[in-house]
């Protein structure tokens, strides 16, 4: 997946860049632009690297006035229909980020940042500039979370996200997470889909180092509107997904000792990586529950120690003496965010938060 994300930046994509730039620029340099980028060291760069050389290209071959440059790109980005390639584009905020931090240029690069994001998301560019000057950007952001377009009241809140992959970490607010609180209120009833499930993630981020932070704004926000609740759930997986009782309790799903799990059986011992684990259970209910079922797999690392990692498998409520059976698959398939050792694994079923049962099985390597 990363390798293919990366493949997108390319000679074609970038001579298109350079095309559209020249024509809004006809003293642009286009082929030393792209010789610049594809040196010999370009197929080893990953995804970052290569958004961050292309802006530093851009600087190198774009006038050296910031405001003229920036203007350029505004232009540029202007040209590119919607739907366009966001991931290639990318270097545009970046350039923002590299050489639009100056005082005077305060203004021009927040515009920049404020039409680019629609096009390449600014998600990673608006955070330097809360690492230069905290409580300007944050009004800024302020002002976007009440902005006309989707994609710039979302960058109000994933730019500011604690804990952002792949962005530059704000220790600030992840000791103080308040200032990003206050963004999230403006949007914790937005009508977008793509805005709800980045403020979301951002209260999943807080409630990493500041569980009980967001268990009282969950408190406080709950009840009010249907998106509002969908937000907070989302924002509260980690807390769930860790049985945290307050937060199980907060969504109707309190221990229930009357909810008693039976049959947890892995019908594959043996597991070659590649293949499927599967496994079943029952659950049953003396009484009426509410019950969140979820499962563990203890993966086996390089090392020989264990990594857990939780999945859910459903929320549901069970009538008095009502049995449900589950067979479930799990694939042990290498992908570009986990690859799988040989050795003793084990899954564990959780109920309500609660470990109920465990069994182990054994991955061994493809023949």
């Amino acid at each position: 997946m990363a390798e293919l994300m990366k493949a997108r930046i390319n000679a074609d994509s970038l001579g298109e860049l350079a095309r559209r730039i020249k024509k809004n620029h006809p003293a642009f340099e286009s082929e030393a632009f792209v010789s610049e980028i594809l040196d010999a060291d370009w197929d080893s760069l990953e995804l970052k690297a290569r958004i961050r050389k292309t802006a530093l290209a851009l600087g190198k071959t774009l006038p050296a006035d910031y405001s003229q440059a920036v203007t350029i790109l505004r232009q540029t980005a202007a040209d590119y229909p919607a739907g366009s390639d966001g991931l290639m584009l990318m270097c545009l905020p970046d350039y923002v980020e590299l050489f639009g931090q100056a005082e005077a240029d305060w203004e021009a690069s927040m515009a920049a940042l404020e039409q680019m994001t629609s096009l390449a998301s600014a998600e990673f560019a608006v955070r330097a500039f809360i690492l230069r000057d905290e409580k300007r950007m944050m009004a800024q952001m302020a002002v976007w979370a009440g902005h006309k377009s989707e994609h710039v009241r979302r960058l109000a809140s994933e730019g500011c996200r604690p804990q952002l992959p792949w962005g530059q970490a704000l220790a600030s607010f992840k000791q103080d997470p308040a200032p990003v609180l206050r963004i999230l209120e403006l949007l914790k009833a937005d009508p977008s889909p793509y805005v709800q499930k980045s403020v979301a993630n951002n209260l999943n981020d807080i409630s990493k180092t500041h569980p009980e932070l967001v268990l009282e704004t969950a408190r406080r926000w709950q009840g009010q509107n249907p998106v509002t609740d969908w937000i907070l759930k989302h924002g509260c997986r980690t807390l769930l997904k860790k049985g945290n009782p307050e937060a199980l309790a907060l969504f109707g799903v309190a221990k229930n000792d009357h909810v008693k799990t039976t049959g947890l059986m892995v019908m594959t011992p043996v597991v070659r990586i590649g293949e499927e684990l599967v496994f079943s259970f029952a659950v049953a209910a003396e009484n009426e529950a509410q019950v969140r079922l979820e499962y563990a797999v203890d993966y086996v690392k390089a090392k020989g120690k264990r990594s857990r990692k939780n999945y859910k498998i459903s929320e549901l409520t069970l009538k008095a003496g009502e049995k449900r059976t589950y067979v479930r698959k799990q694939r042990f398939a290498d992908t570009s965010v986990r690859k799988h050792y040989p050795g003793r694994h084990a899954v564990t079923l959780i109920v309500n938060g609660i470990p109920q049962g465990t069994q182990a099985f054994e991955v061994r390597a493809m023949d």
